[in-house]
This record gives C-alpha cells, sequence and structure tokens, in this order.
C-alpha cells in the first residue's frame, strides 16, 4: 500500500451560515483503513445536502468527515490491504461519506464505480450521490418496473433528472413537476411523457387525466409538506410513495384514510447515515442495472455549471438560486474536463 504522508486542501466551514463562511485550508490525510481507497479527487459534485450541512441543518454522522462533498470522480492513489478490487491508478467515481470538497478523500472501495465510457472527471463527478439516492429510493424501496407510471417532483434539479432519465430508460412512463415552463420543457427533453408547471396549475388533474383516472405506481417525492395529500390523490391502488427531501416543509396533514382505502405503501430514506453494505448494494444495482446505460449513451446527466475549487462559494449561491438544471461540479484539477 503506497504511503500518502502528505498535507491536502479543502474547504472548512468553522461556523454554519450563509455560502461566505466556507473558506480553504489544509489538513494532513488518514490513511485507508479496512475496505477504503483513497482518491485524488478531480472534480467533486455539489448537492442539496452540501447546503444544508454548511447552513447548520444536516450535521453529518459521527463516524463521517466534517468537511462538505459526498460524491467524487479522481484517480486511486491507495489502497487498503484488504482491497481487491481496485488498484492504484485505477479512475473512478464514487460516493463518500463527506470530504469531497478536498484534493484527496478516503472512501469504501464498496461505493466506488468506474468512470463511464467516454465521460471527463467533471461529468463522472455529477452522477454517484443521485444516481445511489435514486436507485436506492425508487427502484429497492419504490420496486419501480417497467411498464409502470412514476411521478417525479423537482424534475429539473439533480435527483429529478437522473430519476426521470433512469425511470424512462428503464422502461416506465414518467410524468414529472417542476416551477416554470423552461423547467418543465427540460423535463420533457430528459425524458418525462407529461411536465406540469405546479406554480400554474395542482398536478393532481393532469396526472389523472393522463393515466384515465387511475393515477400513478410510484411517486418520487422532494416536497412534502401540502404535496403530500396532493400525492395521495394522484397515485394508484397499491402505490408507493418514496419521501427522499422535504422542501416545502416537514410536516404535513395527512388523510390517513386514503392510504388505507388506496392501500398506499409510503416509504423513505436519507443516504449518507446506511450501513457500507446497504450501500454497496445500491452499487452493485447501479453496476448491473444503470452503467451500461451510461456506458453505450442512452442515459447522459446534464452538467448545469462547472466551477473551479477557489469558486466553491459561487457554487453554493447557484444551486441555492434554484435557477440550475441538472447538476453543479467543482473542479478541482486542470485535467477535470
Amino acid at each position: 500500500m503506497a504511503t500518502l504522508n502528505r498535507q491536502f486542501t479543502h474547504v472548512v466551514v468553522e461556523q454554519t451560515g450563509e455560502p461566505s463562511v466556507m473558506t480553504m485550508t489544509q489538513s494532513t490525510l488518514a490513511m485507508p483503513t479496512a475496505g477504503q481507497v483513497t482518491i485524488k479527487v478531480y472534480a467533486a459534485g455539489v448537492n442539496g445536502p452540501d447546503i444544508k450541512q454548511r447552513a447548520g441543518a444536516y450535521p453529518p454522522p459521527a463516524d463521517a468527515s466534517p468537511i462538505l462533498g459526498l460524491e467524487v470522480a479522481g484517480e486511486i492513489v491507495a489502497v487498503a490491504d484488504d482491497v481487491t478490487q481496485w488498484r492504484v491508478g485505477d479512475k473512478v467515481c464514487a460516493l463518500v461519506p463527506g470530504g469531497g470538497y478536498a484534493e484527496l478523500v478516503n472512501t469504501y472501495a464498496a461505493h466506488c464505480l468506474p468512470i463511464p465510457t467516454g465521460y471527463s472527471y467533471v461529468q463522472a463527478a455529477a452522477l454517484p450521490e443521485t444516481f445511489f439516492t435514486v436507485w436506492g429510493n425508487l427502484f429497492i424501496r419504490g420496486g419501480l418496473k417497467a411498464g409502470e407510471t412514476v411521478l417525479i417532483h423537482g424534475g429539473s434539479g439533480g435527483i429529478g433528472t437522473t430519476a426521470i432519465q433512469m425511470a424512462s430508460c428503464l422502461g416506465a412512463t414518467v410524468f414529472a413537476t417542476s416551477g416554470s415552463a423552461e423547467k418543465c420543457q427540460y423535463c420533457l427533453e430528459q425524458g418525462a411523457s407529461v411536465a406540469i408547471n405546479y406554480n400554474q396549475q395542482h398536478f393532481v388533474e393532469p396526472i389523472l387525466e393522463a393515466t384515465g383516472g387511475q393515477g400513478v405506481n410510484v411517486i418520487m417525492d422532494i416536497a412534502g409538506g401540502d404535496f403530500i395529500n396532493e400525492n395521495l390523490k394522484a397515485i394508484a391502488v397499491d402505490g408507493r410513495m418514496v419521501s427522499v427531501s422535504m422542501e416545502r416543509g416537514a410536516q404535513a396533514n395527512v388523510d390517513i384514510f386514503r392510504i388505507m382505502a388506496k392501500r398506499v405503501v409510503w416509504t423513505g430514506s436519507t443516504l449518507r447515515p446506511q450501513s457500507v453494505a446497504n450501500k454497496a448494494q445500491i452499487a452493485q444495482g447501479l453496476a448491473q442495472y444503470v452503467w451500461p446505460l451510461l456506458n453505450n449513451g442512452e442515459m447522459s446527466i446534464p452538467v448545469d455549471s462547472v466551477f473551479a475549487f477557489s469558486q466553491v462559494v459561487e457554487a453554493h449561491q447557484r444551486m441555492e438560486s434554484g435557477q440550475h438544471k441538472g447538476k453543479i461540479v467543482l473542479a478541482l484539477q486542470a485535467q477535470a474536463d
């Protein structure tokens, strides 16, 4: 195993708050422990949980790095003695338990995936967090199958874009909501059959009309709040609703009888606190069913914008503006593109 006895630069948040609280500092790298690899980071994805952690609303698990960043792409520069599936020099993208906004990061070998054919580091860094989230929730917990219908809220964001493409490529009929006509058009371009501007009309009626009054089989909900009861009107009998965020509020006044009458299964999860084994299972599913779609070009997640590592404040401001379509990525090395 290579020795990495050097310092590395990373983002630090000494006091939670606005994007301007982020600065750069240096730390000494810890060697990878059992089952882990060390990655030299060329690009890192920016995600909603990063924003919440910076603001003090989403503290990292006790055993995770406090450094922001949950997904990276780069080159493996060290492996633990028990790691056999990766070697020094392999180019990967990976889910990380924290520490992505850094020149070097440790993560589990089982949470790494090869960079898809023809992808740059920037493109690859836009994949892990949303792909793990969508596969784990929409396909494992929600059980979405080919031939079914699915409603995806927030279709123009990173999770929404990934969910629309993945669901449509794997044979589901996709309906999406977003907050503007431009973003709805974007959802249609990603593979949605119907896109509804929730700022101009309720989504329930168009969904029922498009499904012959039956409703959708699965709903992937990032909204929470007042959308929950509306979801229950738009969902089919024996439908499954999966909550992955709460952008419209953490509390909902739920019509319990509607859940009972339609035999709805309502589930959800957060990704970061899940076990190493659970995340490895998600990675295996992605490798088997989704990575072939990336390798042959059937899926291609748009990158909204790329910021230099020194522009991390601007990257967070772009995320918080709500104007992005697709993923936001930090380029840490000149070779990232």
